[in-house]
């Protein structure tokens, strides 16, 4: 077997519009074809022992044992790998569950497809089945253990804290979108102008100053102290003198922590004479310069969280510890402990398992204790200084035990230290009773306090200490979004992106959108290049001055990424046609359709899809649709169209010279078509369908039909506003345009209009594209023949896996099979077949120039308008 290619989905995709975190791996199961499971000797028996828990696959069965009953009848092996790339991530704490083997048009070759829980351990875990299931073949051992453990570093490596993921979960269910922004705990949520971000628990609303003064103990306790908070007598000691002077003033046991400390760092607790203090401050000065010296403290370590400075929840914590039972050694408790099912590698489960360190192996030291001591039976021994869930430690919830005094104290602690998430670290008896009456004490206060102990405390009731965190946020009445209008179709798209981002600044918003020339915010260009995949989206969905999104959306993207947002208000559909076919697995029209309602599928259910009406791939998309429908055709008298209104659906279409709105059987004449620049006057027929479908996107958001008629009229195709879409340029005995047409229905599109263009000859510039099918290249060509006089075959200048007299040849084949006396040259470069276009161009010739790279051949063509500008006034 060999691994292809693997793609990773992040956003709704051609495999599942719910499931957005996918792997696609395309397999080539070579010689294994023609060998089903039940062909290959043993092999049930040695994947059944290898996975025994793989019982639990129901498969298509829809039964436990399932997928075992269909490799024992006989299923290929692409379809193995998928549930062993299931299983394995599963059996390392990532809990996944969908998959689906699909064969290509290729014999032996299949898409396998199946969920990941991170990126990385997706793809770990796909090239491990296929080894995996290749020693199952041959009857090799395989040791899964190594993959297990490298999967759960993976996940642990990539994955948010439990801290983070808590807020992200808790906004997933309010349908809050989020980006992650690092590969740490940076989050966005929300988009363009009412984003948030939260680090960790660290919010974008956290003040600055309180994070300061919360890292900083000895301000912190200096606030507190004089607001009457009761906390431990302590310095700060630099040296030596300072830590002798501290603990005669205050005396044993006494506690060391860094200034700036956080986690329990570097603290040291409970130390009862001067070897233990200097150990203690030496420990601490690894962390920071300064290290503060306090009274020891007796008690319970108690953590209480505060919320947007309400009272949220509170914690006992127990450091991670071992009791004796006269038999089993130190290590050998330790194991046992680790044994407990709620026990895991890092944040996998409620508890961590314990581990001996540097600070386990001190404490033993100073007890005089090795691994392989024996504790007496009943001796509690605790392995840490510090009680953190992340060594080890235990929590039991006590959030309903908490007297009202000392909640009131806690919110009060917050408003001091100025922190909206504020963890109080506090040790007492118990909460119970008011800490000025049990002798207990405010030892720190943090910021970015830890949210794993009260979300899956050791003991007592779990609580969702995210929700208060999205409440302050957002509060009631807000949104986390902006309005996200999505194109997608074969052609038109671009134009239909710029005229409705267009329309949108004139309604007043800051659009950001993405087109095949690049990345605009408020209409200054940000990136460069074919920007219609999620990344794009992303990047204008991320910027902060940005308040309406319009995002090219094309079939490229959805199926090397998905899509770049997991919902929109508006999809519109331009049309369907023949392009880019044979690639990526899309062998057909109707695959290609279905890349393409990826796009009308996110749409929210109180959202429009924005379909052709004229186009039968296009309306057929509705059947799958859960949001509302709007239609446009150029046919006023459209049955689809006719019936549509009827039952009460909003439409735009073609009428008695307008482009005009249909609310069930009323009209909204918006603007006469001969008033609309890009419609040359109603000649560029595919340009009145992309305006009536930016027309319907923007009425169906709300924008005002004054608004959408003055961008109509005031969009102008040129190079500034339209470059590459139709950009003529007239000279003193020729008219020049530049349009980005590369297929043979765009090219029929652009056919049709200089079929009405009283100019001859007509003179066209073509390519063809290598990476398209034979028969798309020759019908390119034909299509050429139909409306040119003359036909000038150039080269892209990346050539996508063919030679330069391949494709010539294909185009010429089309056009001799049309016109057999059409003359036709070659010349292989752009720039030079636009340079003899130019010089040798006849006296009222229309010369179409078919771009690779627009802006050079704009360039190129305006550098000779300026030109011949200069000529004409020296003569």
């Amino acid at each position: 077997m060999k691994i292809l290619d693997i793609k990773v989905m992040k956003g709704p995709n051609y495999w599942s519009i719910r499931r957005h975190k996918l792997i696609v791996m395309l397999l080539d199961l070579e010689d294994l074809e023609e060998k089903p499971t039940s062909k290959i000797p043993g092999f049930y028996d040695r994947l059944t022992s290898l996975f025994p828990t793989m019982y639990e696959h129901r498969c298509s069965e829809g039964v436990p044992g399932g997928f075992f009953s269909r490799v024992a009848e006989g299923t290929w092996m692409g379809h193995v790998v998928e549930h062993i790339a299931l299983e394995l991530q599963t059996l390392a704490g990532m809990d996944v569950g969908f998959g689906r083997t699909r064969e290509t048009s290729q014999k032996g070759v299949y898409h396998v497809v199946f969920s990941y829980y991170e990126e990385k351990a997706g793809i770990y875990a796909a090239k491990a089945s296929v080894r995996i299931a290749q020693a199952l073949v041959d009857g090799t051992e395989y040791d899964l253990s190594e993959d297990i453990q490298k999967l759960r570093e993976i996940r642990e490596e990539e994955r948010l804290g439990p801290s983070t993921a808590s807020i992200v979960e808790e906004a997933i269910r309010r349908k809050i979108p989020y980006i992650r922004l690092n590969r740490h705990s940076l989050v966005q949520l929300g988009y363009g102008v009412n984003q948030k971000r939260i680090q960790a628990t660290v919010t974008s609303q956290t003040s600055n100053i309180a994070v300061e003064i919360a890292c900083d103990k000895e301000d912190t306790k200096n606030l507190l102290e004089a607001a009457e908070i009761p906390v431990p007598k302590g310095r700060i000691c630099y040296d030596m003198e300072d830590l002798e002077a501290a603990a005669r003033r205050i005396g044993y046991p006494l506690v060391t922590k860094p200034v700036n400390g956080n986690h329990g760092k570097g603290a040291t607790t409970n130390l009862r004479n001067w070897e233990e203090l200097v150990a203690g401050f030496e420990a601490a000065r690894k962390y920071s310069r300064g290290v503060i010296v306090e009274k020891f403290i007796t008690g319970h370590d108690h953590r209480v969280l505060v919320i947007n400075y309400k009272f949220v929840a509170a914690a006992r914590r127990t450091p991670a510890a071992v009791t004796g039972d006269g038999v089993h050694t130190i290590q050998q408790l330790i194991d046992i402990v680790n044994s407990d099912p709620r026990r895991g590698y890092g944040h996998e489960k409620v508890l961590t398992s314990i581990k001996v360190d540097e600070f386990t192996e001190k404490i033993l030291q100073d007890k005089g204790l090795t691994l392989d001591s024996v504790l007496p039976e009943g001796e509690t021994l605790y392995l840490k200084p510090t009680a953190n869930i992340s060594t080890g430690g235990t929590a039991t919830d006590v959030t309903d035990l908490v007297h009202p005094s000392n909640i009131f104290m806690c919110e009060r602690i917050a408003r001091i230290i100025g922190l909206d998430i504020c963890g109080i670290d506090i040790m007492a008896p118990d909460l119970s009773t008011p800490l000025s009456e049990n002798g207990g004490a405010v030892l720190e206060v943090n910021a970015a306090p830890g949210f794993r102990m009260h979300l899956e405390p050791t003991e007592g009731l779990p609580r969702n200490v995210a929700e208060p965190v999205l409440d302050m946020l957002y509060p009631p009445g807000t949104s986390a979004r902006i309005p996200i209008i999505a194109i997608t179709g074969t052609n038109g798209k671009t134009t239909t992106t710029r005229l409705i981002a267009h329309i949108v600044k004139q309604a007043g918003y800051k659009p950001g959108y993405t087109t095949t020339d690049g990345v605009y915010i408020q209409n200054q260009l940000m990136m460069k290049g074919d920007c219609t995949g999620p990344v794009s989206a992303e990047f204008v969905l991320k910027d902060p001055t940005v308040d309406f999104a319009v995002l090219e959306t094309a079939r490229g993207g959805i199926l090397r990424a998905g899509l770049g947002f997991h919902q929109c208000d508006v999809a519109v559909v331009t049309n369907i046609a023949a392009d880019h076919l044979g690639l990526g697995g899309i062998d057909n029209l109707d695959q290609l359709s279905r890349v393409k309602s990826v796009v009308p599928q996110s749409v929210f259910p109180e959202g429009y899809a924005v379909l052709n009406a004229d186009d039968d791939r296009v309306y057929a998309m509705r059947q799958d649709l859960t949001c509302r429908i709007a239609l446009f055709s150029l046919d006023e008298n459209n049955p689809r169209v006719r019936k549509h209104c009827q039952e009460g659906g909003l439409a735009a279409v073609y009428e008695n010279g307008y482009l005009t709105v249909l609310k069930g059987n009323w009209k909204i004449r918006v603007e006469r078509v001969s008033n609309v620049p890009i419609t040359f006057g109603g000649k560029a027929e595919f340009n009145v369908a992309n305006a009536l479908a930016a027309v319907l996107a923007a009425f169906v958001k709300g924008i005002s039909v004054e608004d959408i008629r003055i961008a109509l009229n005031t969009f102008i195709p040129s190079p500034a506003q339209t470059p590459g879409r139709m950009n003529i340029f007239h000279f003193h005995n020729f008219t020049v345009m530049v349009d980005y047409a590369h297929n043979t229905a765009g090219l029929h599109a652009i056919g049709q209009f200089i079929s009405r263009v009283d100019a001859r000859p007509k003179v066209g510039i073509i390519a063809g594209v290598g990476d398209r099918r034979d028969e798309d290249i020759i019908s390119l060509g034909a299509e050429a023949a139909r409306y040119f006089d003359k036909i000038i075959i150039r080269q892209d200048r990346n050539l996508r896996g063919r030679s330069e007299d391949e494709i010539i040849q294909l185009l010429t084949t089309g056009i001799q099979g049309t016109d057999p006396s059409k003359p036709v040259e070659v010349i292989k470069t752009e720039r030079e077949a636009i340079d003899h276009a130019l010089k040798t161009a006849e006296k009222g010739s229309f010369i179409v120039i078919c771009s690779d790279v627009v802006p050079d051949a704009l360039e190129q063509i305006m550098a000779y308008k300026e030109e011949e500008d200069r000529e004409l006034i020296s003569i």
